[in-house]
C-alpha cells in the first residue's frame, strides 16, 4: 500500500514558515527544499533538493555580501571576504538550520534518518541553503533578502577594523579559520644570546604553506610577531590577487 499524500509531506511546514517569518505562495516549493535525496531514491528517483540547494548558495553569498557591504563601509575587500566565509559556511548554516528546527521538517531515507541525518551538520547547512533557494523562487530577490536578514539578524559580527585590539595570534587564527577551515602551527627554533637579553625564534606554518620566521624577547613575543607577519602576508597577497 503506498503512502497517502499527507504522509509524504514534510513535517510541521506551518510551524516551519512561522518561525522563518516567510509564508510560500508555491508550498511545493518548500517541500522539495526539505526533501534529501535519500528520501527520492527510495522513492523511485522523485523530485530532491539538491537543485534549490545549488541556487540557494549563490542567493545566501549575494545577500550576505549586500548586507556586509552596506554594513560595515569602513571595511576593505579581505575583511569582508573573511567575514562572509564565516557567515555562509557550513558551520553556521548548520547552526542556523538548528536554531529553527529544520532538522525536524526534513524528508530522509529510512537509513540517512536512522544515522542521525537530521543533526548532521553537512546535511543541515545543504537544506539550509535549499529554503533560500526555494523562497528566491517563490517571492524573488526581496523575499530571499528578508528572509536572510530575519536569520541573520544577531548574528552579524564585528567588523575587523574594531578588533585591532585583539593580539595577533587571535586574530590569525579567526582569518586562518574563515579562511582555509584550519589553523597555523608554530614551532619553536630554539634561542640564542645571553640569559639576561635572551631572543628567541618561532617558525610559523599556514595553512596554504607558506612559512614565515621571526623573533622576540620571549617565545610568546616571537609568536606574537610572526602573527602579525603573517596577517600581513595574508592582506598583501589578497590585495595582488
Amino acid at each position: 500500500m503506498l503512502p497517502s499524500a499527507e504522509h509524504n509531506r514534510p513535517a510541521g511546514l506551518d510551524a516551519l514558515e512561522k518561525r522563518l517569518g516567510y509564508r510560500f505562495s508555491d508550498r511545493a516549493l518548500l517541500e522539495t527544499a526539505l526533501t534529501h535525496s535519500s528520501w527520492s531514491n527510495e522513492r523511485r528517483n522523485a523530485v530532491h533538493n539538491e537543485r534549490l540547494e545549488f541556487l540557494g548558495d549563490a542567493v545566501l553569498e549575494i545577500c550576505v555580501s549586500e548586507e556586509l557591504y552596506a554594513r560595515y563601509p569602513q571595511e576593505r575587500e579581505g575583511g569582508l571576504t573573511r567575514l562572509r566565509s564565516r557567515l555562509v559556511g557550513e558551520e553556521k548554516l548548520a547552526e542556523l538550520a538548528k536554531r529553527i528546527g529544520l532538522g525536524g521538517c526534513l524528508r530522509l531515507g529510512r537509513g540517512e534518518d536512522a544515522q542521525g541525518g537530521r543533526e548532521r551538520p553537512a546535511l543541515l547547512a545543504d537544506a539550509m541553503e535549499a529554503v533560500l533557494g526555494a523562497a528566491y523562487l517563490d517571492g524573488g530577490q526581496n523575499a530571499a533578502a528578508s528572509l536572510v536578514a530575519r536569520l541573520y539578524e544577531d548574528q552579524w559580527p564585528l567588523p575587523e577594523t574594531t578588533r585591532k585590539d585583539k593580539d595577533f595570534k587571535t586574530r590569525l587564527q579567526e582569518v586562518t579559520q574563515a579562511e582555509f577551515h584550519a589553523l597555523p602551527s608554530y614551532l619553536p627554533k630554539g634561542s640564542h644570546g645571553p640569559e639576561h637579553a635572551r631572543t628567541f625564534e618561532v617558525e610559523l606554518h599556514l595553512p596554504d604553506g607558506q612559512s614565515l620566521t621571526a623573533k622576540g624577547p620571549s617565545l610568546k613575543r616571537a609568536e606574537q610577531a610572526a602573527a602579525a607577519a603573517a596577517l600581513n602576508y595574508l592582506e598583501t597577497r589578497e590585495r595582488h590577487a
